[in-house]
């Protein structure tokens, strides 16, 4: 079995693992949440066939999103856990958009119609106001704190959005995917936490996470790659 392989393998159990602990409330959750994103880094150094700037920004925001993940993880036993955990995500989003940045091309190659890009881009902002708006009465004290989240994580989605054109097709759809995957599972979070709790809702939340996570780092190896092939 080869690396690639091997890290996929250990990626999927954890998170198989993980998602039957929500499912059957068994008692890995705190084992296996932390280890989400260490194999998910294991996979983009297994796959990665160069360590450029584009690289490391992605590990950046991946050791963010660890951070994140560890703090919320404590969340129930002092608030300011919840705080940690959201500034180290929005940090994540915003090493995320530098990222973006990095993984496109000098020229377009089939570059989204001007028009298009703001319909589309419009569409984001739309769904994260009406969000914003929906969760407000919840908020109180964390109105703002959430809403500057909500806003880093539209513009995180718009930068992949972005991006097409400038890419393969491979690479941009597993992106813009993958950071639609994030403004599902941190809205379901926030409904989860601000509005009405629903059932399964840290399965639901972490299923779409997991995704998230796995298709922007899979996009971006997809970028690596063909430059190094390039």
């Amino acid at each position: 079995m080869n690396k690639i392989k091997l890290s996929l393998s250990f990626l999927w159990t954890i998170v198989i693992v993980h998602l039957a602990g929500h499912l059957f409330n068994l008692d890995v959750i705190s084992f296996t949440k932390p280890l989400i994103v260490i194999s998910l880094i294991g996979y983009l150094y297994a796959s990665a066939l160069i360590r450029n700037s584009l690289f490391y920004i992605t590990l950046a925001a991946l050791f963010l999103s660890w951070l994140g993940d560890v703090f919320l993880m404590f969340e129930s036993e002092n608030p300011i856990f919840f705080i940690l955990g959201l500034a180290s995500f929005l940090l994540a989003h915003v090493t995320y958009v530098f990222s973006y940045r990095k993984a496109r091309n000098e020229t377009a190659v089939n570059p989204l119609l001007s028009s298009q890009k703001l319909r589309h881009g419009s569409t984001l902002i739309l769904a994260g106001l009406a969000l914003v708006y929906i969760l407000e009465p919840g908020l109180g004290e964390l109105k703002i704190p959430v809403m500057v989240y909500a806003t880093v994580i539209v513009v995180m989605t718009i930068s992949a959005l972005l991006r097409y054109g400038y890419t393969s097709i491979q690479s941009f759809s597993y992106v813009f995917g993958g950071a639609i995957m994030f403004m599902v599972s941190d809205s379901l979070l926030a409904v989860n936490k601000f509005l009405e709790p629903f059932s399964y809702a840290g399965f639901w939340i972490m299923i779409t996470y997991c995704l998230a996570q796995f298709l922007i780092v899979k996009g971006i190896i997809n970028h690596i790659n063909a430059k190094k092939g390039a």
